[in-house]
Formats: C-alpha cells, structure tokens, sequence
C-alpha cells in the first residue's frame, strides 16, 4: 500500500510551526516563572535556566536542521538544501508575523 507523502515545503512549515509553539511555551514560562517558582532567587535559578537554554538549543537544532542532515546523508543533497531553506523560510515569515502583531498591540 502506498501512502502519500506530504510536500516538503509543508513538511518544513509543520517544523516552523512546532518552533514557534516550543518558543511560545518557553517564552511563557519566563514570563510567569515569579508567579510559578516564586519571587526569591536561589543557586537553582542560574542552573534551571542554563539548562533550559542547553534543551532549547538542542531541541531547535534538531526541528530546523536534524531532517536536512539526514537527507544529506542519504545523498539527498539537493533536497536538504532545499528543505532547510524552506525551513529557515517559514521561520522568517513566522518571525515577521511576530513581530507585525507587536506593532499592531
């Protein structure tokens, strides 16, 4: 049985999209974080944050360049060209988006 295969400038807006989401999430987090974790600073503050930031690295690494490398290294070249580029396209846009409902607010 065949099954359809979804576009990769689709596949690369569902990355975007998840970028934006995980983002969002974290962006939340450190917006509300003296309401969830309390006012107080503790020697785990500096380490739950660089920790974030070691996750938030990794994970956005692997959405926007984990599919090209593989591609490239099954010798898909030119296609992990393209999806990064389509990728790192959408996240532009979306960026853009952002940014533009800041300057409507």
């Amino acid at each position: 049985m065949k099954t359809k295969q979804i576009a990769p400038h689709w596949q690369s807006l569902g990355h975007g999209l998840v970028v934006l989401f995980y983002i969002t999430c974290v962006a939340w987090v450190m917006s509300n974080g003296s309401k969830l974790f309390g006012e107080e600073d503790t020697f785990f503050t500096p380490v739950a944050v660089l920790m974030l930031l070691v996750l938030s690295a990794a994970v956005m690494g692997t959405l926007v360049f984990g599919r090209p490398i593989l591609m490239y290294l099954d010798g898909k070249k030119r296609e992990a060209v393209m999806f990064l580029g389509y990728t790192l396209g959408w996240l532009t846009l979306l960026t853009l988006l952002v940014f533009l409902s800041l300057a409507v607010m």
